[in-house]
């Protein structure tokens, strides 16, 4: 237990700061904002962030100084999870905030608006909620604003018009709804409302921006055509001063006319008749004779006509994808994941369409019905982007948008349909799948309660409900038999990354591996920056991982249950070594107790147990392969550790943690009722 003394450390360091230097007690004020910042979201994944780092805080992940302020906090896909905290509006010389693609929830914090400095705001990807606050709107120096692919609902507040150095404003894959404000922005650039439930017209002041900044919208006007009840603006030719011409020329006639006689006249329209005559015979011959090539004419330019319509309208799909890419935009690459599948099916390449796995039948969906569906992105990994679809017959698919995937067709589907033929319970099933040469999709049945990752290392606070050791230990032993079952496929079959962000949950908490086999898809380069604390000693090209090398991440994915610590930071407790080798330093020292979650320790009468599967886990992690046990075995050891645990019931039961989790959890249309979950993702 801490001394008293240390306890008041934090209160004393509180009460000093302000009699610090200027630019001392600012740093240690923006220092302070950013330790709350990580115990409010960030405890399990920054757990580099601390006071006793060299010139601290600045030199922590993320974090960027300037003049002894911290003026730029970049977290990107850091795995940050819980409600944004209020003390965030303590760092006031901060410039630029990027959480985007994290699994942040909730409303925004009314104290962000002390954040007069700010110029650049991206929050998209999260799973933030409520309005669109007003109070943005005092940040005036914003320059980019991105909260898409968020559940923000309500209006967009008219006060964003207050934010005059605004270029870029992306909203899109929202749940907007009501009319888009007059907005008149003088510096816009780029513009997105695309996937809300607006309505209405287009503002005057928008109706330069492209038709893709409203896709899927209830809008009309300028891009998207006319308003019902609009009528077009009439041409300027036609307005007063043409009429006023025509009128003087009227007046000139009626003079000539007065000088002219009626023999004059008479034969200027007798001449006039004639040459008319002349030229309608002379026009109907040459009608006759080109005939048959003006049919062909007037079919090839119909055909070109319509090869520019399709050209334009893959250009505006592509168009879409490349801009959400290029500005760091979460969703426009979203419904763009299908709607760039849309662009790849043009007549160049030939029809392509969703491949799907298992029996023959009907199909639940395909690609247009893929196309239409709603999105939003769940998050980015190494091998893509995951995405949440919900279709409009109400079944929701997750699908991955593979990157860095240059096989061949031959190839890819070579090696795409060996992972389709993979059928067991404890395996995310992969429905279907989508090649053309710019787009690889991954269709998959959706998890609703997301990775372990999340469930594991989310927020600690009172409001968390533990994860107890029946669940750790089902989901151990469902996730080894998927493990097994692809092992069983031959010795050179393996996953090839094993983490906790791989296993996913049904509702039951019944775990099911995903991302099996895709390592085997992608380029070097992207399976080179794969989270470095589940990999084997002995792994140097990661497309190539052993079935050793699979029981050494599984023994990591163990001792990351029975510790709740995340082997993916580098550093554990400031002493610069991974999870493996902290777990049996203590443990050589006799201190096994300090080893275990503190959520575990409730549990006094399975310590036996506990102490059994971290003897097992330290046997999988083995530095030497040969020394590591088969994964057959790692399977039966977990099963006997947990019948130990549940003793007779279990037994009377007879069941095993698959017969227990589904009925109807194997749908992947159901609704989620709990703020989105991850699909396949890296």
């Amino acid at each position: 237990m801490a001394s008293p003394l240390l306890l008041l450390l934090p209160t004393a360091f509180l009460l000093f700061v302000p009699f610090l230097p200027g630019d001392a007690a600012d740093l240690a004020s923006d220092e302070a904002a950013l330790l709350a910042f990580r115990g409010a979201v960030g405890r399990s994944v920054l757990s580099t962030w601390n006071s006793s780092a060299a010139n601290a805080p600045c030199s922590w992940q993320g974090v960027t100084c300037e003049s002894g302020r911290v003026v730029s906090l970049r977290l990107p896909g850091a795995g940050l999870i819980g409600r944004i905290p209020a003390a965030l509006g303590n760092l006031t010389a901060l410039r630029t905030l990027s959480l985007r693609f994290n699994a942040l929830s909730g409303p925004l914090p009314p104290e962000i608006s002390g954040l007069a400095e700010l110029r650049n705001l991206y929050l998209h990807g999260n799973r933030l909620t409520g309005d669109i606050p007003s109070f943005i709107a005092s940040m005036k120096d914003l320059v980019r604003l991105n909260l898409a692919g968020n559940q923000f609902t309500g209006e967009i507040p008219p006060e964003l018009n207050n934010l005059t150095r605004l270029g870029t404003l992306y909203l899109e894959n929202n749940r907007l709804t009501g009319q888009i404000p007059a907005l008149d922005l003088p510096n816009l650039v780029q513009f997105n409302v695309s996937y809300n439930q607006l309505n209405g017209s287009i503002p005057a002041k928008l109706r330069s921006q492209p038709a893709v900044a409203f896709l899927a919208t209830g809008l009309c006007g300028g891009p998207l055509g006319l308003c019902p009840g609009e009528i077009a603006p009439s041409p300027s030719s036609e307005g007063p001063a043409a009429g006023n011409a025509g009128a003087g020329e009227d007046n000139n006639n009626s003079k000539k006319k007065k000088k002219l006689s009626g023999g004059a006249i008479a034969g200027i329209a007798i001449g006039a008749a004639a040459l008319l005559l002349i030229a309608l015979v002379v026009l109907v011959l040459l009608c006759r004779g080109r005939k048959d090539r003006s049919s062909k004419a007037r079919a090839v330019a119909s055909e070109k006509q319509m090869e520019m319509a399709e050209a334009a309208e893959e250009e505006r799909d592509n168009g879409l994808g490349k801009e959400g890419r290029a500005n760091g935009n979460s969703s426009a690459a979203a419904p763009p994941a299908v709607a760039a599948a849309k662009a790849a099916t043009s007549a160049s390449s030939g029809a392509k369409k969703l491949v799907f796995f298992g029996k023959e039948g009907p199909r639940p969906f395909d690609l247009e019905d893929l196309l239409r569906a709603s999105a939003e992105v769940l998050g980015k990994g190494t091998f893509g982007t995951a995405y949440k679809a919900v279709l409009e017959s109400g079944l929701t698919v997750a699908v991955k948008r593979l990157k860095d995937v240059n096989s061949p067709e031959h190839e890819f589907k070579e090696k795409i349909e060996i992972v389709g033929a993979m059928d067991h319970p404890n395996l995310v099933p992969l429905m279907a799948y989508y090649f053309s040469k710019d787009e690889k999709l991954l269709v998959y049945e959706y998890m609703p309660m997301g990775s372990l990752s999340a469930l594991l290392h989310g927020n600690r606070g009172s409001g968390r409900t533990p994860l107890n050791w029946e669940t750790r230990t089902s989901i151990a032993l469902a996730a080894a038999q998927g493990i097994e079952y692809i092992h069983s496929k031959g010795p050179s079959s393996s996953h090839g990354n094993i983490k906790s962000s791989n296993i996913l949950l049904t509702r039951s908490y019944g775990a099911r591996v995903s991302d099996h086999g895709l390592a085997l898809l992608v380029g070097s380069n992207t399976t080179t920056a794969r989270v470095a604390g589940y990999r084997a000693p002995e792994v140097t090209d990661p497309r190539k991982v052993s079935q050793k090398a699979d029981i050494y991440s599984f023994g990591v994915l163990l001792l990351e249950l029975l510790t709740g610590r995340a082997p993916q930071q580098a550093i554990l407790n400031d002493e610069g070594i991974d999870l493996p080798r902290w777990v049996q330093s203590v443990v050589r020292e006799e201190w096994t107790a300090e080893v275990f979650d503190v959520e575990l320790l409730r549990y006094q009468n399975v310590e036996e147990d506990m102490v059994q599967l971290l003897q097992l886990s330290i046997d999988c992690v083995a530095q030497y392969p040969d020394k590591r046990p088969p994964m057959t075995e790692v399977m039966i050891r977990i099963d006997e550790i947990r019948k130990s645990s549940l003793g007779s019931s279990y037994r009377d039961q007879q069941s095993t943690p698959q017969s227990i989790e589904d009925d109807d959890d194997r749908s992947p249309g159901q609704n989620d009722s709990n703020g989105g979950s991850k699909p396949p993702t890296e």
